[in-house]
């Protein structure tokens, strides 16, 4: 099998889980793969010739050296168009008290009173959210854990340190973002929360993201990411997409609690929080 049989394999194996991006040139998989002319075909297809006549040393360099396809507009180069689209804007979704707050402060505090589903009967603190009001970037996880339960400070512990080594890898400081969850208390036991209790939440996050006016949040997790896109799609196949959560650019990762677990899935969080700071760069004003 020569090299360019090799490349097209491997391609089409990261598109089967769900992948889009190839971190090698920033072109997609279909990109690249429409490049050595194996879109469409079997695993035994062989490329066209005008592929062939390319990459004779063997080198995958020179299977993909063709011209550069053009880019759709409107997307941000290394991403793919087809994500998952939520509402159409924050302002459209609550009528309770709750959007009528005009501070993440006065945020805060309704959650540390909010008595709004059970949680807050086993909860020892509210877990709002830290950050910068202004922040570009917003990052929410699922919620809150036993040590953010204790501190009422969101991502603390082994997963909140290495969650800061990922935002410093796009230079990126916690001072600069945002970051909270989608369910405020800590469910007892670290269970997944039940619908009544993400809705019950739903409106402060609204909230939050409202007054907030990030250019991209960055769900962390399968929860995080499925809640907010209200989907059941593997997080795998989630992963690689700009979405759109009310009109906020989204892209998903994996959980830094997971990478702890899972070392093999840093690469790909690293290929995503890129992806996010390609979003963040190309927002006006950046």
């Amino acid at each position: 099998m020569d090299a360019r049989d090799k490349l097209r394999r491997y391609l089409e194996q990261r598109r089967d889980l769900g992948e889009s991006e190839l971190i090698l040139d920033s072109m997609t998989v279909e990109e690249a793969l429409r490049t050595i002319g194996a879109v469409g075909r079997s695993d035994r297809a062989v490329a066209p010739a005008s592929a062939r006549d390319v990459g004779d040393s063997g080198d995958w360099r020179a299977a993909l050296a063709s011209p550069a396809l053009p880019e759709p507009a409107n997307v941000v180069r290394g991403a793919q168009s087809s994500g998952l689209v939520v509402g159409g804007g924050t302002d459209e979704l609550f009528n309770s008290d709750i959007m009528r707050h005009t501070s993440l402060k006065t945020i805060a505090a309704a959650v540390e009173a909010c008595t709004r589903c059970p949680l807050y009967k086993t909860a020892n603190n509210g877990v709002p959210g830290e950050g910068n009001a202004k922040a570009r970037l917003v990052c929410v996880g699922e919620a809150p854990g036993a040590t953010e339960d204790e501190t009422g400070l969101p991502f603390v512990g082994a997963a909140g340190g290495l969650l800061t080594k990922i935002l410093g890898a796009v230079n990126l400081t916690r001072e600069e973002v945002f970051i909270t969850n989608v369910v405020k208390h800590r469910p007892p036991g670290n269970r997944n929360p039940t619908p009544n209790e993400i809705e019950a939440c739903s409106p402060y996050l609204v909230r939050q993201l409202e007054l907030i006016k990030p250019k991209v949040i960055v769900a962390f997790g399968t929860f995080a990411a499925q809640t907010l896109l209200n989907t059941k799609t593997p997080i795998g196949k989630l992963r690689g997409e700009v979405h759109r959560y009310h009109g906020i650019p989204l892209v998903v990762t994996y959980h830094p609690a997971a990478l702890l677990r899972n070392p093999s899935w840093k690469r790909p969080t690293w290929e995503d929080v890129k992806l996010a700071r390609r979003i963040l760069d190309s927002a006006t004003g950046a």
